[in-house]
């Protein structure tokens, strides 16, 4: 499962996830983060109960400055992850796999916190590949009836920290490669209803037809994944041909303040160049 976080405005639904997959393709969601300024949630804003799910947002939150390693021009605007070891953390401390995706949805709440306050516009996060709908039936039900919960009782919150939520793809299902065929797909039905010709077809148009559209930002600067694995895992194919690319070997749940800080920090002292020379 992928979602993507705007942080400006909300677009207010109630979602139903269920426990059988509509396609072979994996779910995305996108997030926008408030773009006024750089604020976000008070530094004490964090999720603070697990039993019920929710996370107090704290409205008077206060403008947070940057860590001072980082430099605020530097900062990626859209940053994309693959959110993995939820059950390699729940197994290594001899814990049922369902304790495992809550500690993910915490790590989820704190890193949408560390994005609204150090001035991160979009956030993408990847948790559900199409692979896994072959892991044991009551496994995929706890993981659709957590993020069922996590959405619904987070939707007040978003509204009111200004954070909008795009669902990418069909239903809760989202593929990079199912993307561009799709994409390529709406394209060839208007060259055949004569509403484009070929030589009008471009990388900019392409673009416009990926799921990805409905973000201000549709191409992460940076990728991170989780749990030390080394693949894209058909997420984002497109979106992610600039991005720069950061591997943590923590376990998800583990993921937080430090190791966001060291991913961000590593992506500051990269050259950019897109094919360019190096300045």
């Amino acid at each position: 499962m992928a979602f993507s976080l705007q942080l400006q405005q909300i677009f207010l639904l109630h979602t139903r996830f269920c426990s059988q997959p509509k396609s072979i393709t994996n779910p995305l969601i996108s997030l926008k983060l408030p773009s006024i300024h750089p604020l976000a949630f008070a530094q004490n804003a964090a999720v603070s109960n697990i039993d019920t799910g929710v996370a107090a947002i704290d409205t008077s939150a206060e403008e947070v400055l940057l860590p001072p390693q980082l430099k605020r021009e530097l900062m990626p605007k859209h940053v994309a992850v693959i959110m993995d070891g939820n059950r390699r953390w729940a197994k290594m401390r001899g814990l049922p796999v369902a304790l495992g995706y809550e500690a993910g949805i915490r790590a989820v709440r704190n890193l949408i916190e560390l994005c609204g306050n150090w001035g991160i516009r979009v956030l993408t996060l990847f948790a559900f590949s199409s692979d896994n709908w072959l892991r044991p039936k009551v496994e995929v039900d706890i993981l659709m009836s957590l993020f069922e919960r996590a959405l619904n009782d987070e939707l007040e919150n978003f509204a009111r920290a200004g954070i909008r939520i795009s669902i990418i793809g069909d239903s809760i299902n989202y593929s990079g490669q199912h993307d561009v065929v799709q994409a390529c797909q709406t394209i060839a039905q208007k060259v055949k209803d004569g509403i484009i010709e070929t030589k009008d077809i471009n990388s900019f148009l392409i673009e416009q037809e990926l799921q990805t559209n409905c973000i201000d930002f549709p191409c992460p600067d940076l990728l991170i994944r989780t749990s030390g694995e080394l693949r894209l895992s058909n997420f984002l194919l497109w979106q992610l041909a600039y991005a720069e690319l950061f591997f943590s070997h923590s376990h998800w749940p583990d993921f937080g303040e430090a190791e966001f800080l060291e991913a961000l920090c590593s992506f500051q002292q990269r050259q950019r160049r897109y094919g360019r020379q190096s300045s």
